[in-house]
């Protein structure tokens, strides 16, 4: 166990690379298994998610090789197996298995996700659409046992835009017999990004990043080489922790249209933020105005980003709100913001931020991106230590932070935690 020590009170200035997405990531790498051939995956992000997903594909019988940002996947000897525990349970999205393992073999037995527990997130929608392309589903002592004996393609209305349930039937439609329509499919780029894998490989997939995607099923798909676009959410944390800081930090490798929504609520508050092709620079300001803030849907707000904007917001000079429509109680960091002096009450799904200076605390990461915006807050109050327990949630999304930060004049750095129990008293 470590915990993370940032000594706070220095402006982030200097330029930071931004990774591969974590969210197209784990997606991608079970993509692949639809192959019969080799995959190549470049600009992959260095974070635990990723090498818990190398190590479960090795257990399926395929061969991995990692090397720097680059994993290549072989899963022409892959088999089917049941994986009711285990390194399923370690992350959220293991559920991606149940549709590449479904196209591919006609079945799947998945263990339940775990991942971040900040609110319960039904995948009753993945169920939904792989029942209807006509998979039987069996609930079995905690693990869904999933089997079909010929996949066909189906018209499939989504009640709720999930981007998980709108990536995992399309990762089983792609090999199922006809036509399948999503309705009211989910929009993300890193929904793009699965298609567009998946369209090198040989699928047939259009209206992806739209409302409404078309699948027409192939028998089978072939490797390919796949560059994973930028992570939005690792660049706009970024953005936000060069404007709480009050620096001046450029973001590379990023792709501006997807920041937008970010973009325009930061300079709302008065931040300037200057964009080019594929970097944007943030510079900070001493006074920012409170702002009404709302976490959507993509091209919204994004929910990931809620938790490290509630600490940029405490900088603002006035009663800010920020509402969640995605995940209503998303608000799991805030007691660890009000151990640091915070001035927050929350309300049904909206958040109430008094503008007011932060302070060095002990405090605990419960769930990836409330880790962030502890970070952000550590990163402004003052000159003191503040130690962040729970530093494995905040390593499944954030590829080498520590290095980053200290490149951008930030005092960080990890301690190993002696005594467990002690830390958590």
């Amino acid at each position: 166990m470590e915990k993370l020590m940032i000594r706070g009170g220095k402006p982030l200035n200097g330029v930071v690379q931004i990774s591969g997405a974590k969210n197209s990531a784990v997606a991608l790498i079970p993509a692949a298994i639809l192959s019969d051939s080799e995959v190549i995956l470049d600009n992959l992000p260095n974070i635990s998610d990723v090498e818990v997903y190398s190590e479960i594909l090795e257990e399926f019988g395929a061969t991995v090789v990692r090397k720097q940002d680059q994993m290549r996947i072989d899963a022409s000897q892959l088999r089917s197996v049941a994986m009711p525990n285990g390194k399923v349970k370690l992350l959220r999205a293991s559920y991606y298995l149940m549709g590449a393992l479904l196209g591919r073999f006609g079945e799947a037995t998945i263990g339940m996700p775990g991942g971040c527990n900040f609110e319960p997130r039904p995948i009753d929608q993945h169920m939904k659409g792989f029942e209807a392309l006509g998979a039987e589903i069996i609930n079995d002592h905690g693990s869904i046992k999933i089997i079909a004996k010929q996949l066909v393609g189906a018209k499939i209305y989504l009640d709720v835009a999930s981007v998980g349930a709108t990536i995992n039937i399309m990762l089983a439609a792609t090999r199922a017999k006809g036509s399948t329509i999503i309705e009211n499919a989910a929009k993300e780029p890193e929904i793009i990004d699965v298609a567009t894998l998946l369209c090198a490989m040989g699928a047939v997939i259009k209206g992806a990043g739209t409302e409404t995607i078309r699948i027409e099923g192939v028998q089978h798909l072939h490797g390919c080489r796949h560059s994973i676009i930028p992570d939005r959410i690792q660049a706009g944390t970024y953005m936000i922790a060069a404007a709480a800081t009050r620096g001046d930090v450029t973001i590379d490798n990023v792709i501006p249209k997807h920041l937008e929504a970010i973009t325009a609520k930061l300079e709302e508050m008065g931040v300037e933020v200057i964009e080019q092709d594929e970097s944007i620079r943030v510079i900070g300001k001493k006074r920012y105005e409170p702002i009404d803030l709302k976490a959507l849907v993509y091209p919204g707000f994004a929910t990931d980003l809620q938790s490290p904007m509630t600490t940029l917001l405490t900088q603002a000079e006035g009663v800010s709100i920020l509402t969640d429509y995605v995940y209503g109680t998303r608000f799991k960091h805030v007691p660890e913001l009000l151990r640091m002096g915070a001035n927050i009450r929350i309300e049904g799904r909206s958040a109430i931020i008094e503008g007011k200076k932060l302070n060095a605390a002990k405090v605990r990461a419960t769930d990836l991106r409330a880790g962030a915006a502890l970070v952000i807050a550590a990163l402004i109050a003052g000159d003191d230590v503040t130690e962040i327990s729970g530093v494995e949630y905040i390593d499944r999304g954030y590829d080498d932070l520590e290095k980053n930060l200290r490149r951008l004049g930030a005092n960080v750095w990890r301690e190993h935690i002696v005594d467990e129990l002690a830390e958590t008293c």
